[in-house]
Formats: structure tokens, sequence, C-alpha cells
């Protein structure tokens, strides 16, 4: 029994020292230094999205789609003769059909739109397939980074990203006469500003004047961006 009551009262002894701890308040860190760097690392831009598009409207439903199925068959023919993995790949794009309304309140004809979208790093052979292709028209051309592209351009700047952050923390704890820093917590953040594409489009009317002409594009550059942020502990 005795054995027990010593048990108890040393737990509640135990018990009351970690409540005493608990509301201690917290030291604040002491020579702590926030800050950040980054790297940015520019490149062509190596991957080319067109969408081709049609409208149609008619009186009845089934016949906007049956007009649009027919564009976008014929269309998805031509571009498959093209198609190479990586280099250009096809894919059917946005596919509507609604009612127009009068000031009656009724429909009076149904219309409809179908896409086509061609993608991939042969500019060349997209540019002349779009240009082949003729129940759909032109309607975007956008230029970006391939997955691979970014990935690799993301790597070398986020290195310089570092390699400023260290430069800069040691100089920081130099100027307050330390010797040196230890890392505390460190934040890597890739910008998407970085990846805005900027498309460039040089005389896209040229196709209505030559149907068979290709699209004529030219691709500009982009930038990735990382930032490397955090604290260091000068020591």
């Amino acid at each position: 029994m005795k054995i027990v009551r010593e048990t108890l009262a040393m737990m509640a002894m135990l018990v009351m020292m970690a409540n005493l701890h608990a509301q201690a308040p917290a030291v604040p860190p002491q020579n702590v230094a926030q800050l950040s760097a980054s790297g940015s690392v520019e490149a062509p831009q190596d991957l080319l999205q067109v969408s081709l598009t049609t409208t149609r409207e008619a009186a009845d439903a089934a016949t906007v789609q049956n007009q649009l199925k027919a564009a976008l068959d014929a269309a998805m023919t031509e571009a498959r003769k093209a198609v190479l993995p990586g280099q250009m790949d096809m894919r059917t794009g946005a596919f509507s059909l609604y009612p127009r309304y009068g000031r009656d309140g009724k429909i009076t004809t149904w219309q409809g739109s179908a896409e086509l979208v061609l993608e991939g790093r042969d500019f060349a052979r997209i540019s002349a397939t779009s240009g082949k292709i003729q129940t759909l028209t032109v309607n975007q051309a956008t230029f970006s980074l391939s997955r691979e592209q970014r990935a690799r351009l993301e790597g070398e700047a986020q290195a310089v990203a570092i390699e400023r952050f260290k430069a800069k923390a040691s100089e920081i704890a130099r100027g307050f006469g330390f010797t040196g820093y230890t890392l505390r917590e460190i934040t890597v953040t890739a910008n998407d500003q970085g990846y805005v594409p900027r498309p460039r489009m040089m005389a896209m009317e040229a196709k209505a004047s030559a149907p068979d002409a290709p699209l004529p594009v030219e691709a500009g550059r982009s930038t990735v961006l990382v930032t490397v942020s955090g604290s260091v502990q000068m020591r």
C-alpha cells in the first residue's frame, strides 16, 4: 500500500512539473535572419498548341450535331496522317450544342461548335497539318515549355537560387560579426508567372488567301523563376 501511495505521489509531481513547463513562456529565437534569393533561366518555347474550330447553325439540334461531326471527322482524318507521338499529337477539344431563343422565348435555331487540338514539338509538321485541314479554321495558337524543358530549367534556376541564398546568408552573418550560420527552415518555390507563354503568330490571315499553305508561326521565349526563402541561425 505504501508503495502505491509513493507511486501516485510521484506521478502527481511529474504531471505538475509538466504543466509548469508547458505554461512557461517560450524563449524567442535569438540571432535569426530571414532572407530569400531567386534564380531565373530563359529558354526558347519548345511546345506548340494549335486549336482549330468550327461553328454550325440550323433549325434543329440533330442537323447541327451531324454537321459538326462530319466536319470534325474530316479534320481528324487529315490530322491522323501526320500524327507522331511527342512531335504532333491530336485530341478533340470542346464540343457544344445549345439553343437560340427568339423574343417570344421559343427556340428559333440551334447552334454548336467543335474543336480539334494539335500539339507537339514539331512546329513545321503542326503548321503544315493546320493548313491542310479545310473543315475547321485556326482559332488560337500558343507556345509554351514542354514538361521536360520546364523541369530542366527549374533545376538550373534552383541551383542558381540556392547559391545566391548561401552567399547572402554568409554575407549577412559576417555583417553582424558572426563567423557562419546554420539553416533553420527553407522553402523552395517556382514562380508560375515565369511559365506564361508569349505566343507569336505571323500573318495568320495567310491561310485565308492560300487554304493549303502552312500556318506561319514563330516561337518566343519563356523564363522560369525559382525562389529560395527561409531563415538561418547566425553563429
